[in-house]
């Protein structure tokens, strides 16, 4: 699965905060294999990354 991103005013909206999140400069990879698993559903919504793998509603909602 690939990280989607959202834009700003669209994670507010949608109350994205309310998610695990890490800053965007960290690994991706790391963070799958450690704490989420390959499986989990990321959107990238300004600095941050978020697991959004509970609602994937949003996931489909942001763009490649």
């Amino acid at each position: 699965m690939r990280v989607k991103r959202m834009k700003v005013a669209e994670g507010k909206r949608l109350n994205i905060g309310q998610f695990p999140n890490f800053h965007r400069s960290g690994s991706i990879r790391g963070m799958k294999k450690l704490y989420y698993g390959e499986n989990c559903l990321l959107v990238r919504c300004g600095n941050y990354i978020y697991n959004v793998t509970s609602e994937p509603s949003i996931y489909n909602q942001a763009t490649i």
